[in-house]
């Protein structure tokens, strides 16, 4: 996808989409490492794929949605 590169640390430029999905969260754009902890503490969220398929923000998104 295009601009996705932007949406990560440099480490992680030019990476399959399999590999940001097994990426930690942490590589996201603007998301700490302290950051990444917490959501880990809070939900177990480790990946960029957990954070993705994570049933409360799927929900929160859908709901987002519907008020659109």
């Amino acid at each position: 996808m295009a601009g996705l590169d932007k949406k990560f640390d440099k480490a992680y430029e030019g990476k399959s989409v399999e590999d940001l999905a097994k990426a930690p969260v942490g590589a996201l754009q603007g998301l700490s490492d302290t950051d990444a902890e917490k959501l880990q503490s809070a939900l177990g969220i480790k990946t960029v794929k957990d954070l993705g398929t994570n049933k409360f923000f799927l929900w929160a998104q859908a709901v987002a949605k519907l008020a659109e």
